[in-house]
């Protein structure tokens, strides 16, 4: 049975570089690697997170994940290498294809969790960040099947089945020199379930990627998502498939597998579906000058303060008040001496005031309030500076005694006070 429109498989899965083969299984796989770390990185960026981390982290994870993969599948198809005709040095030859994810996912977060205490981040936080990236690289890693004519489904009459190479149909057994399987031997076209899971994947990234922008999904619960969307595509797909399994009450053990991971990582999500809080991503000490800026605040305070010691930068500021005071020019001690000479008499003016008191007292009262001369002229000096002209002053004033006014013009323009007011 062989339709009349299908999807070809590739007549090749490996070439030689002299004695080198390089297989399109291998560089299916690495393709992947690469677009995982490389999404990982920008999403991690995203989270503040330092660069490099992922790659670090990888270089734990991606080894331990071949590892744990191949184990899976060697345990869970262990008739192949350890049966009545299998060969156990088969388990090693991984560029054949067989790898199982779920042992690629647990020995892969082992490593992960290494790498991440080695840089003293949170595994939650890079799982998260890699999340879309690893469905990613599954998605790409699929068309190694393709290329080695491997895992694919039922028989499918249809545009969109794969063309099988009859060497490559079941066989009665899992030896390469078995015979066909009778069932199988004149079918040509199956389910090319590589194709669906490639899809599945690539919805999956899709999803995440979409989830955490509008929820912003932290502390491993983007990481969850995935496997629960994954787990989901993989039951279905995995029942399509007719290679030899193990089964368990009617299914395939890797359907069992899906369906407690499912669960586990709804679980999960509904347990931290309130968790928030700070997570360590190991951020770049370039956030260190904000955070290190209490030195630089304090030293423009202690600028005005200039003169004082550098000790005491506590105490300048306090007793700044005092120099302004002194500087701003009080009438009573002025100390401001760059107008000279009149500065001294002005002194024992001010001490001498009681006795212009009394002689106003005895010459008239009435004068006092406005003809002191001293108290205008020492006020008006105290607020203006030296060096106003005293005779304007007291040129200005009324009700001096107007026989003395030539006596007292003369010695307000020697600078000398006038102490009887006259």
């Amino acid at each position: 049975m062989q339709p009349l429109a299908f999807i070809p498989s590739p007549s090749q899965g490996v070439w030689h570089l002299g004695p080198v083969p390089i297989r399109a299984y291998a560089i299916m796989i690495i393709i992947g690697i690469v677009v995982a770390v490389w999404l990982g990185e920008r999403r991690w960026a995203a989270k503040g997170g330092a660069p490099g981390v992922i790659v670090d982290v990888a270089v734990w994870a991606v080894p331990f994940g071949l590892v744990g993969g191949r184990l899976y599948h060697v345990i869970t198809d262990y008739q192949r290498y350890f049966g009545e005709n299998g060969e156990p040095a088969h388990a090693l030859e991984i560029w054949k294809g067989g790898l199982g994810i779920w042992g690629a996912v647990v020995l892969g977060a082992v490593g992960a969790i290494i790498g991440c205490r080695r840089r003293g981040i949170s595994v939650l936080a890079l799982g998260d960040a890699v999340a879309p990236g690893i469905a990613l690289g599954q998605a790409i890693g699929r068309w190694g099947n393709y290329w080695n004519q491997e895992l694919y489904g039922r028989p499918l009459d249809s545009f969109w089945a794969l063309k099988i190479d009859r060497e490559q149909r079941p066989r009665l057994s899992d030896g390469g020199l078995a015979p066909l399987d009778p069932k199988y031997a004149d079918v040509a076209t199956y389910h090319p379930t590589f194709l669906y899971e490639f899809l599945w994947c690539i919805g999956v990234a899709v999803l995440v990627i979409w989830a955490d922008r509008k929820f912003k999904l932290t502390h491993g619960r983007a990481f969850f998502l995935y496997v629960a969307a994954y787990t989901v595509g993989r039951f279905w797909i995995e029942a399509l498939r007719i290679d030899d399994a193990h089964h368990f009450l009617g299914m395939r053990l890797n359907d069992w597998t899906s369906i407690v991971v499912f669960v586990g990582a709804v679980a999960y999500l509904y347990l931290a579906r309130g968790r928030t809080g700070v997570e360590a991503v190991g951020q770049e000490p370039a956030d260190a000058p904000s955070g290190g800026g209490a030195e630089p605040e304090g030293e423009p305070e202690a600028e005005p303060g200039a003169k004082a010691e550098p000790g005491a930068k506590d105490e300048g500021p306090a007793e700044e008040p005092d120099e302004p005071e002194a500087e701003a020019g009080e009438p009573e001690p002025g100390p401001e001496p760059e107008s000279g000479e009149p500065e001294a008499p002005r002194d024992e003016t001010s001490e001498e005031a009681p006795e212009p008191a009394e002689a106003e007292a005895e010459d008239g009262p009435e004068d006092a309030p406005e003809g002191d001369p001293e108290g205008g002229q020492d006020a008006e000096k105290g607020a203006k500076g030296v060096g106003q002209d005293p005779a304007g002053a007291a040129d200005g004033e009324p009700g001096d005694n107007d026989g003395d006014d030539d006596a007292a013009s003369e010695d307000a323009a020697k600078g000398e006070p006038v102490k009887d007011g006259k």
